[in-house]
């Protein structure tokens, strides 16, 4: 069973990584169903600024679900470690040598003194727009992965309705195939009635109150606003952007046809298949809860 790509789940996990001479970023997006696009960002300090860019990444390429970025970086070892300025310390050491000489009473400075000392103690320079920019492709990269892994599950999702869909319409047809059986059973119980009321009634006015029973108890409108549901959901499931809330708003209209075909069912075939027919729609409205 072949199904559109163009359903997307809001469930799925990415997860991007990138080596670089400053360091290391692992960057995790994880995505669940929420009615509207919920993004969440937990960012190291120094990148913090990132998140108006992630933010609208998201908002450009996605219409829905509750996504959770966080973003570690860790620098090398040796470009984060304050280094040893040694040719400063050396010049220093023979300030305080020539000092020593000539003040021998002076005291020596301590060895963090030495290390506070501007210039003696360096902090290796870090790119950060180099820094800022790797850690925009690596976004780039995990939300491409992050909408692939979505169209993979809503692929998913889609069979697993049009599989429930095909089952709606044996629903249909089996009603379809009962409707004489069914408006008979009722031109008895009515006649069955009327005797036991032993209720003299003209043929005319018997006829007439025949009629008003079947029109009651005629379910054909139904079936037929079934069907149109179901083509309607078979085309949204081909259509692309999101699909979820305009799915869930067919569920309902199933669904209020599927009660009123219980509210009219006058055999218990027919009670079976409305029975049957609330359980398929409950199932995929669960599904279309996931869907973008």
């Amino acid at each position: 069973m072949s199904t559109s790509r163009h359903v997307h789940s809001m469930t799925a996990f990415a997860r991007a990584d990138h080596a670089a001479a400053f360091g290391t970023f692992q960057l995790e997006l994880r995505s669940v169903n929420q009615r509207y696009l919920d993004p969440h960002f937990r960012l190291p300090d120094a990148l913090r600024e990132l998140e108006p860019a992630f933010r609208d990444a998201l908002r450009t390429r996605l219409a829905r679900g509750k996504i959770e970025c966080t973003l570690r970086f860790e620098a090398l070892a040796e470009n984060a470690a304050p280094r040893v300025n040694h040719a400063r310390l050396q010049e220093l050491a023979d300030v305080l040598a020539t000092v020593q000489a000539q003040v021998p009473a002076a005291e020596a400075p301590t060895t963090l003194a030495l290390l506070n000392h501007p210039g003696v103690l360096e902090t290796p320079h870090q790119d950060m727009e180099a820094i800022k920019d790797a850690a925009l492709a690596l976004f780039d990269q995990a939300l491409d992965e992050l909408i692939e892994a979505r169209a993979r599950e809503g692929e998913k999702l889609g069979e697993m309705i049009v599989s429930r869909l095909h089952a709606v319409d044996e629903q249909v047809r089996r009603v379809r195939e009962l409707l004489p059986q069914i408006l008979e059973r009722q031109r008895t119980l009515l006649l069955e009635r009327l005797e036991a009321a032993r209720t003299e009634l003209d043929s005319q006015r018997l006829e007439a109150e025949l009629v008003i029973v079947a029109q009651k108890l005629d379910v054909a409108e139904e079936l037929d606003r079934l069907d149109t549901h179901v083509q309607e959901v078979r085309r949204q499931l081909t259509q692309k952007g999101p699909q979820g809330r305009r799915l869930d708003f067919l569920m309902q209209e199933l669904n209020r046809e599927a009660n009123t075909l219980s509210s009219k069912s006058a055999v218990a075939d027919t009670t079976r298949c409305a029975v049957e027919l609330k359980v398929l729609i409950e199932q995929m409205r669960e599904q279309i809860q996931n869907i973008e």
